[in-house]
Parts: C-alpha cells; structure tokens; sequence
C-alpha cells in the first residue's frame, strides 16, 4: 500500500461517520453470542427477570435506543446547519470528525444489536438474565455519552470555542509540520525565491485536478539521497492545481521510470485542504469566521475580536519559531527536497488583511489589531517584525482614511486587548488635535 493510499485512509477514517457504529454493531452481536453461553453455564446473574419482564425490558431499550439516535442525529444535522451559517462551511470538516459523536453512535447502535440479537433468546422456560441487564446497561451508558455530546455540542456553538480549538488544531499541524520538516536534506523556501539553475530530468504533472493534502517528504528525501538529485516543488501544500499543471520536478540526473511513477504515490490529492500539513488553512478559517461576523447581515465586531484572540497566538507561534524552516536558502544544494512554503509575511497578510478591511468601520477591531500587531513586534523573531512595521503602516492608513475626519480618531489610534473596555492609554497621533 503506497503512501498517498494509507494519507487516504486515515482521512477517510477521520471523516466518517458509519465506520465505528458498524463496527460497534458487529461486537455488539459478537458480545451477544458471547454472554449467551455464559448464560447458559448456569444461575450466574445477580438480577433475574421473568420471561414477560425480560422481554419488556429488551423491547424498552430498542425503542429507546431507536428513539435515541434519531435524536442524535437530529441534533447533529441542526448543529452542522448552524455552524456552516454562523461560522464557515470549512469549519464543518472538523465538526464531523469529532471522536465523541462517534462515541455515542457506536455505543447506541452496539446496544441496538445487542438488545435485538437477545430478545430472540428470551424463552419461557429461559431467561438469559446478564444479557438483559447488560442491555440495560448498554443504554444507560448510550444516554451518559449523549449528555456529554450535548454538553459538547452547546459549547462549541461559541464563536470563542470554535476560534481555540481552530488555533489548537493549527498549533498542532504547525508543530507536526516543521518537527517533520527540519531535517538536513529538506530545505523550505518562501514561494518564488528561488529557481533551480538546471533544466529538470524529470516532471510530475496532475493528471487530475485537485488539491495537494499532502506530501511525504521522508519517501521524496529517501529517493533525492539515493539518486544524488533535487526535488524542487513548484505547488506547495495547499494548493489546488489544474490538469496539466507541474507539480514537481527532478533536477540531477535521469530517473528509471519506476522510480518517477513511485514519486507520484507520495503526493495525497483531495477535493479541498485540509489542516494535517497545512496550518495556514486553520488561520484561513478563523479569518473566514471573523470576516462573517464583520459582514453587515450579522454585524458582530466582539467575535471577531475574540477571533483575533487565537489569530494573534497562532501568529506568535508562527513567528516566534526558532527552527530555520521558513525562508531558508536553497542556493549550493545539490540533493534534498525544495519546496516553497508560506513566509511570515504571509501568514500574517493572511490574518489580517481582510478583518482590517472589512473591519476598518469598527473601533472595536480597529483597536485590537493594533493590539495584536503591537504584541507580535515584540514577541516574534528580529527577521519577521519588518513585516509587524508593515502591518502596522496599513493598519494606519487604514484609520486614518476612516476615522481621520473625525473625533473618534484618538479612540481608534489606541490599541486594546478588549477592544473597547480594557484599561488601554488613549494614544494621541501626531498632528492630531482633539476638537473643542
């Protein structure tokens, strides 16, 4: 099984919802069969029913557990509905993958196999006593993970909770990215930088379009090391590329065709990004949330300030990073893996861009970028805060376009973590005179 096909898998284990359910309904009848043996070894159970009350028992926890999931479902219908309406339609990926949801449908389909597969067991003249209990048993436990889901699923309608678990996720995928990244022979440039001198031996080109989920860069180092070449990527992950396009390129010497055709299993393709070697589609999400909440048909300036919250951790992790995998230089490499990444700069364009922009009438936001842009000069690395000065110019110019006639000026030139209500100094801009 090739690399891109097991990328695959997990994915596609991740993302479903029926996997775990099917297999709890087959341990479900496997259990089933199993106590049903241990019932008849002899009067083992504590608790002992009649054949009348057995069988309302097991009939009562069908309908209920019936009953149950179709509530969960439901549920999990109404939370995806409102979660692509409030937050962002990419959102709804992480949704779907939640391991409690999972949880509470395996257990209640499991109990459902288990409880139909008893009830034919039940005779007047034998009651299988520990099946019909653990039944009971099954949908007790059914209905604790439900209340747990629930709990979940009401918590993470919060624009706040939604924003930290995003930054989670990208705080992870940053961490697993670069750990697997900051090898000796695997070199991360800033898109464009750099052109390889040579013409390349060989091309890989999409014979489909879609995106790149995914690269596996310990197999492409493995080949650059063997056959003394570069791998120079001109797509990186991320990216949506059409049919035709070149995705990589070989620069040493000539390749067997196998070993070309074995390039191509290393490369996952899908029909959008997703968040596993892509971090910056994380920040493209909590942006997406913030822009919404900033659209005129919701006009909710707080959420996007507390999504300014995670966007300003993110970028601190991103900047402060002291691993030289961004914008490091290719020139004299003779073998590895080149591939063009994301550079400071770009990440933080990314985050701010659009929420000034479509921020730029309110105070509130207006403020708390100043805020965050003020931490990340700080706190980042002494190469990025060139691009923290940038931000900051744009940042001004954009108040000044929209509050410089008039008297709130002084309010929005002054930065706070609140946005408005924290105990920030009121900054006075140069040349500016507050009218009497």
């Amino acid at each position: 099984m090739s690399w891109a096909v097991r990328f695959r898998v997990r994915q596609y284990v991740k993302n479903s919802l029926w996997l775990m359910p099917s297999i709890a309904a087959l341990v479900g009848l496997v259990l089933a069969e199993l106590l049903n043996w241990v019932d008849s070894l002899g009067d083992l159970a504590i608790l002992q029913y009649s054949p009348e009350t057995a069988t309302a028992v097991v009939s009562a926890t069908i309908a209920a557990v019936v009953s149950l999931t179709g509530f969960v479902v439901t549920v999990t219908v109404l939370g995806v509905q409102q979660a692509t309406g409030i937050f962002s339609p990419r959102y709804m990926r992480l949704w779907y993958r939640d391991g409690r949801l999972k949880l509470v449908l395996a257990a209640l389909v499991g109990t459902l196999m288990f409880s139909i597969d008893i009830i034919r067991r039940i005779k007047p003249e034998s009651v299988p006593d520990i099946s019909v209990s653990l039944s009971g048993v099954g949908l007790a436990v059914g209905m604790l993970l439900f209340l747990l889901y629930l709990d979940r699923f009401v918590h993470r309608m919060r624009p706040v909770a939604v924003a930290a678990l995003l930054a989670r996720e990208a705080r992870r995928a940053l961490d697993e990215w670069t750990d697997e990244a900051d090898r000796p022979d695997v070199t991360l440039v800033a898109g464009g930088d750099w052109e390889p001198a040579s013409t390349p031996s060989f091309v890989l080109r999409a014979t489909r379009s879609g995106t790149i989920q995914a690269v596996d860069l310990v197999g492409l180092t493995g080949i650059a090391r063997r056959h003394d070449c570069q791998v120079v990527f001109r797509h990186s992950v991320g990216d949506f590329v059409p049919v035709g396009a070149a995705i990589l390129e070989v620069h040493g010497p000539s390749l067997p065709p196998a070993v070309g055709d074995h390039i191509s299993t290393m490369l996952a393709w899908g029909a959008e990004r997703t968040i596993e070697q892509d971090p910056a589609f994380a920040v493209r999400v909590m942006v997406d949330i913030a822009v919404r909440a900033l659209s005129p048909a919701v006009n909710d300036p707080t959420t996007a300030v507390q999504v300014l919250d995670y966007l300003g951790e993110t970028l601190r992790r991103v900047g402060a990073n002291p691993r030289p995998t961004f914008g490091a230089s290719a020139e004299g490499r003779t073998s590895g893996v080149i591939m063009p990444v994301r550079s400071w700069a770009d990440f933080l364009a990314l985050a701010m861009t659009e929420i000034r922009e479509y921020g730029a009438g309110s105070i509130q936001v207006m403020r708390r970028l100043r805020a965050v842009l003020n931490e990340l000069r700080e706190l980042v690395a002494p190469e990025h805060r060139e691009a923290v000065h940038e931000e900051i110019r744009r940042l001004q110019a954009t108040v000044m376009a929209e509050f410089g006639g008039g008297m709130d000026l002084d309010r929005a030139m002054s930065p706070d973590h609140q946005g408005i209500g924290g105990p920030s100094a009121i900054h006075r801009h140069p040349g500016y005179r507050v009218a009497p």
